[in-house]
């Protein structure tokens, strides 16, 4: 099975460098993207993506994206699933594997 996704949009917020334990650097980013159809009012819905970029690539994207950064992202999905008060939570981000802006 394939798992592929690509979004184009516009970073919000900065993004977040980090270094894990292991000594490795993880990037993380929100990306909104238009809806492909408008809503009552006439204008265009917005979804909100987590990104995580990961290494050489985060770096890169942490060093010369900004708040309202357009960009385009190439990557595959990651869900999680977990149990907080008896509740299931379901948890879905991109983890990026191309970036172009």
């Amino acid at each position: 099975m394939l798992n592929c996704c690509v979004i184009v949009g516009r970073v919000v917020g900065p993004v977040e460098l980090k270094t894990t334990t292991k000594g490795n650097t993880v990037a993380h980013m929100i990306v909104e993207a238009d809806k492909s159809f408008r809503n009552e009012d006439g204008t265009l819905g917005k979804d909100r993506f987590k990104v995580t970029l990961w290494r050489g690539i985060a770096e890169e994207c942490s060093a010369a994206l900004k708040d309202g950064s357009f960009v385009a992202i190439k990557g595959r999905m990651q869900s999680d699933v977990y149990v907080k008060n008896d509740t299931q939570y379901y948890n879905c981000e991109v983890i990026a594997e191309r970036v172009a802006y």
